[in-house]
């Protein structure tokens, strides 16, 4: 089973998901999850609750890194599993993804929600 919640703050959508990215239904589920963002200058996808991943999810991160890319939508892995980061490390795709830190997400997290308190 493969879940995803959305919430977006400010310019930036936070995408998380939980379960296993193991089955091309549950791949595709994530793509649409993120390519529907469009509005967002940067995307994060909180990969913590994600027990599993395997070829055509390690395929759909990669889609979607370049798809960020040709965008200027700057895409961010957050707090992977240590399963999820042997995996990327095993295809070598670590070098092609930005992995956020628990610092930066709270600075970003703290400048996205004082950017919408002066909007408002």
């Amino acid at each position: 089973m493969f879940s995803i919640h959305t919430d977006k703050i400010g310019h930036m959508a936070v995408v998380e998901c939980e379960g296993s990215i193991v089955r091309t239904d549950s791949a595709f589920k994530l793509r649409d999850a993120v390519t529907s963002q469009t509005g967002a200058n940067i995307v994060v996808l909180d990969l913590s609750e994600v027990s599993a991943i395997e070829g055509g999810g390690l395929g759909m991160l990669v889609f979607l890194q370049r798809w960020a890319r040709d965008r200027d939508i700057s895409l961010k892995l957050f707090n992977p599993s240590r399963y999820v980061r042997q995996k990327l490390e095993m295809v070598s795709a670590m070098s092609e993804f930005d992995i956020a830190s628990l610092h930066e997400m709270m600075a970003l997290l703290g400048q996205e929600d004082h950017s919408y308190r002066i909007a408002a």
